[in-house]
């Protein structure tokens, strides 16, 4: 495998609960740096695709394998693939009463990285993540999500993005319900990361809010379970001018 690939997904079939199909035969590839975007209608399989990725439970893989940074990590849990540098956004992230953003965010780094966090350093970096996305600092003190509105629950994911610099970065439906507002600052988060490591990034979507405002490498279309066609960001135009019924037929 090429030193720039971050990951390689191999003929992946999965099923949920061991007994379902619901992914077939999937076959994707991504470099480093490179935004690749998976778009489909609701019950494409998009959701599942991104979840296996991270290994959730649920999810068993049939056949096939997922190669990550070099490392075949299609049976390992999920605890390993993030400690690897593999994240996922939530499309309704859970609230965690009793801990603050503060605290999981620096408790994460420490257990990603294996060494203590100084705290001055930690507040510094924390201070200048939310002035870039123009977030209050009483957001940091608050309990994780709790009494967050969609919008920021989606805010406070782009943060983890910006604090915790994964390797690879899987953001699920992130643009979902946002104002204008909320998807400028979640585009701006994903610019402020390609600017400072070379992390890929998986946009899951249906829509194209969040794309107006990225440079997008790759495209891919999952129909049924199945990635029907793949090309460069033009494929976009192509889904907003005929609809995902262009590809139905596909598979």
């Amino acid at each position: 495998m090429a030193n720039d690939t971050i990951l390689q997904v191999q003929h992946l079939s999965v099923a949920i609960d061991g007994e379902l199909p619901i992914l077939h035969d999937i076959n994707l590839e991504m470099k480093r740096g490179e935004t690749h975007v998976l778009m489909g209608p609701n019950g494409a399989g998009k959701s599942t695709f991104g979840y296996t990725l991270m290994g959730n439970g649920h999810y068993a893989v049939t056949e096939g394998k997922i190669l990550f940074d070099g490392e075949d990590i299609t049976e390992e849990d999920t605890d390993k693939r993030a400690k690897a540098g593999l994240y996922l956004s939530f499309q309704n992230p859970i609230e965690v009463p009793g801990i603050s953003m503060s605290s999981f965010l620096r408790n994460a780094t420490r257990e990603l990285t294996g060494q203590p966090v100084k705290l001055l350093a930690f507040q510094k970096q924390l201070n200048a993540v939310l002035e870039t996305l123009d977030m209050d600092g009483s957001y940091a003190d608050r309990d994780l999500n709790v009494g967050f509105s969609g919008g920021e629950k989606k805010k406070a994911e782009i943060l983890q993005l910006l604090m915790l610099k994964p390797k690879l970065a899987i953001l699920d439906e992130t643009d979902s319900g946002l104002d204008v507002d909320a998807v400028r600052t979640v585009s701006k988060g994903i610019e402020e990361y390609h600017k400072n490591n070379d992390g890929a990034l998986l946009i899951i979507t249906h829509a194209t809010k969040i794309l107006e405002a990225l440079k997008v490498d790759r495209t891919h279309v999952m129909v049924n379970g199945h990635i029907v066609e793949s090309g460069d960001a033009s494929l976009v135009e192509k889904v907003l001018s005929e609809g995902f019924e262009a590809f139905e037929g596909e598979k």
